[in-house]
């Protein structure tokens, strides 16, 4: 998350009907076949197996994976990596910003209505200081996952699915501005954008995003039913690549686990934690390495993704 002020943000009759009852049956049957299909649990271990990659990525390319730096292009390669081999069709968007060049990673998912594509992103990037592991190497693995989810349930969505890896987040959501700006006319085709940026905080917070009550009922339906408290997000208010789509006109929601606003002891009896302490300590610093994870947030949110991109791509 890039840094900025803090601002708000039946039965039928037999005989002579026995005809019309088979094609009503018929018709019921197909009718449910329609209903949404449960997401299936992602294995949180997985997620973390990405985050160690992306951690040893950014140890080998000295300590980060920051635009313009090489641990961000072997990130994306990684990542589309694994996609490809998935059966995605990938596309890695290039742009430039600071003199050095950046890169958006794009992949769709094989069917659905494209003229109503639901996509789910985070960005790549971590800052120079640091490997960006909970910021965003969290997001990134997060919907990496689901979508290998997606693949090998080989999901048929009624909606056109697709997964966006963003570059630059860091230095003002560079690299999203650059593909919503790409769209033109097709962002009318755009049903919707969930961002996810910073799901693995070691002291986290469960936040969703209010900038549309359709896409905020999905998360706080799910995490309702699990018996976890949830808050509106405004600690991120324009500071993540939601912002690029949510100026565009494009209808946005996400998740997030709080990043360095201190956690109140409300906060604290209704998810654990510390009060008193920032959600995350390591923000924008060279702690915030695969240490630096809440497994239970990281696992939770993961699972609460994979609900939304079954849910609203049915």
């Amino acid at each position: 998350m890039s840094r900025s002020p803090r601002i708000r943000r039946a039965s039928l009759a037999a005989g002579t009907v026995a005809a019309v009852a088979a094609t009503l049956l018929t018709a019921a049957g197909a009718h449910a076949g329609t209903a949404p299909a449960a997401a299936p649990d992602i294995d949180v271990k997985a997620v973390k197996a990405d985050l160690d990659q992306l951690q040893s990525i950014a140890d080998a390319n000295g300590g980060n994976r920051a635009h313009g730096q090489p641990g961000h292009k072997a990130s994306i390669d990684f990542i589309k990596g694994k996609l490809d081999q998935a059966g995605f069709t990938t596309q890695v968007q290039e742009f430039d910003n600071n003199g050095a060049k950046g890169y958006n990673l794009i992949a769709d998912w094989k069917g659905g209505d494209e003229s109503k594509t639901v996509m789910a992103g985070a960005h790549v990037d971590s800052v120079d200081a640091g490997p960006g592991i909970n910021d965003n190497g969290s997001g990134s693995a997060g919907i990496l996952e689901v979508a290998l989810a997606v693949a090998k349930a080989d999901l048929k969505p009624a909606k056109h699915l697709r997964f966006a890896w963003f570059g630059d987040e860091e230095d003002g959501m560079v690299g999203s501005q650059h593909y919503v700006s790409a769209l033109g006319a097709e962002k009318s085709k755009i049903d919707s954008y969930l961002n996810f940026d910073m799901i693995g905080s070691p002291n986290p917070g469960y936040f969703v995003y209010d900038d549309d009550t359709r896409l905020e009922k999905v998360f706080k339906d799910w995490f309702a039913a699990k018996n976890i408290a949830t808050e509106i997000e405004t600690e991120g208010d324009g500071r993540s690549d939601h912002a690029s789509f949510k100026d565009a006109g494009i209808p946005v929601g996400g998740l997030f686990s709080g990043a360095d606003y201190t956690k109140t002891p409300e906060q604290a009896k209704n998810w654990g934690g510390e009060a008193g302490k920032p959600f995350d300590p390591c923000y924008h610093q060279s702690c915030d390495t695969v240490k630096n994870i809440d497994e239970k947030a990281l696992d939770t949110n993961t699972d609460a993704i994979a609900h939304a991109v079954w849910e609203l791509s049915s």
